[in-house]
């Protein structure tokens, strides 16, 4: 077995976001979103008995359940993960779960298998989110917190260029079709392919993550103990005031992140009425760019501390913001200033997944409780994607636009670097 800080297994670790991350940019981001828009644009979708006249809020409150369902079971897949040893059975299970459940998307090919791809896209999301809180929490048994930003770093990075390849095939095997239905059917075939590549390059993962290296038994009533767990993880964060408040902080964030990655190709489909092509060119933008940017920020923060590294990314994040909010569909040249503003996001996206985990892996105290400390911290992240896309959904119905929703994101970004401002000097962060 390979011992923890060996390169083979930190690489192993971090080939999962290879494999997973087809997941976020094809179906989360990109590809997915603009079919749905494509099949329920100007139409009215009917939806466990209700009627609604905005399928883009469907949609959002689709992933706002999705995310509640995760925040209510993180606890318990941690549970079992701390106290069985069977960590990697149901990371496997889940990689499963939300793999097939991708591969089934293909079957909503209408208006009338919408029922289908809701569906899917709660089931995949809940397969995919599940697998990441056993992911995360095997940092700490794969790295030591000297490698921890690297190896964060390296995990989303692979992710990065493992996403980019499908999606580059998935986008010629898109727009070298002429006819509109057969562009929407290579759309389906897209989604049979990520459900493929994730299960399959998940196997490599596997193969190489430790299997009960703290040799824990399976104890009675565990199931429960996750939400003991967090309330045990709760109360000690009394005695974390550090740990606390960059939780407050990564709250915040993680709402206004999140549903902008969730939400942003639909806000350049729906709000600006930008085609496919320069959609999905703009998704590959930023996942180029976002490379980069998790590399210098993981350098940067090496020189100035994670926290100022964090802020640094935060006061781009509401650029972003307000920059969207300012775009219109009759802009002249509005593609081209969407471009811009997803290479700025790019900068930052991976930058600010990949320090804020790292980070919060340093400050975690010594315990070998690691998955019921980052079932805390998928909690916490999930909860607030559960705040932000409804509270993006709803404004949509409110104001029929989606810039006030953008808008209204900056004030969680300026709100966390306030809170981040106000964090005591700790070593390894600072």
């Amino acid at each position: 077995m390979l011992k923890i800080g060996d390169k083979k297994l930190i690489n192993a670790w971090a080939f999962y976001d290879w494999a997973n991350s087809v997941y976020s940019l094809v179906i989360s981001t990109a590809v997915f979103p603009l079919f749905y828009d494509a099949i329920t644009e100007d139409k009215t979708v009917n939806f466990l008995w209700i009627e609604w006249k905005h399928p883009d809020t469907l949609y959002s409150y689709a992933l706002s359940f999705s995310f509640l369902m995760v925040a209510f079971m993180s606890p318990i897949l941690s549970a079992i993960a701390d106290y069985t040893g069977n960590k990697l059975k149901f990371m496997k299970f889940f990689c499963w779960f939300g793999g097939l459940s991708v591969i089934f998307m293909y079957f909503f090919k209408d208006i009338n298998t919408v029922w289908i791809g809701i569906i899917c896209t709660i089931f995949a999301s809940i397969g995919f989110w599940s697998s990441i809180v056993f992911y995360n929490s095997y940092l700490p048994e794969v790295a030591h917190p000297a490698q921890q930003d690297a190896a964060s770093a390296k995990g989303f990075i692979y992710g990065y260029i493992g996403s980019i390849i499908l999606l580059a095939v998935s986008l010629y095997l898109i727009m070298s079709q002429e006819d509109g239905e057969m562009k929407l059917t290579m759309m389906r075939y897209s989604f049979v392919m990520v459900g493929l590549w994730w299960i399959g390059f998940a196997q490599i993962t596997f193969k190489k993550l430790p299997k009960n290296i703290h040799h824990k038994k399976p104890e009675k009533d565990y199931i429960w103990k996750g939400f003991k767990g967090l309330k045990t993880v709760w109360l000690s964060l009394k005695n974390y005031t550090t740990l606390r408040n960059f939780l407050i902080a990564f709250f915040l964030l993680s709402v206004g992140v999140q549903t902008i990655i969730l939400l942003a190709t639909i806000f350049g489909s729906s709000e600006l009425g930008l085609g496919t092509l320069n959609l999905i060119i703009t998704v590959l933008l930023i996942q180029i760019v976002a490379i980069l940017g998790a590399w210098f920020f993981s350098r940067l923060s090496s020189k100035i501390g994670n926290v100022k590294a964090i802020k640094t990314t935060i006061l781009i994040w509401v650029l972003v913001c307000f920059s969207a909010f300012m775009l219109e569909k009759d802009l002249p040249n509005v593609d081209l200033y969407f471009y811009a503003l997803g290479g700025l996001l790019g900068l930052v996206l991976g930058a600010i997944q990949s320090l804020t985990r790292s980070t919060y892996s340093k400050l975690l105290p010594d315990t070998t409780d690691h998955a019921t400390y980052f079932s805390f911290y998928d909690v916490t992240e999930k909860i607030a994607i559960v705040l932000g896309t409804f509270v993006f959904g709803f404004l949509i119905y409110l104001t029929e636009s989606m810039q006030y929703s953008v808008l209204c994101l900056a004030l969680f970004f300026v709100a966390s670097f306030v809170v981040l401002s106000t964090l005591k000097k700790t070593e390894h962060v600072y």
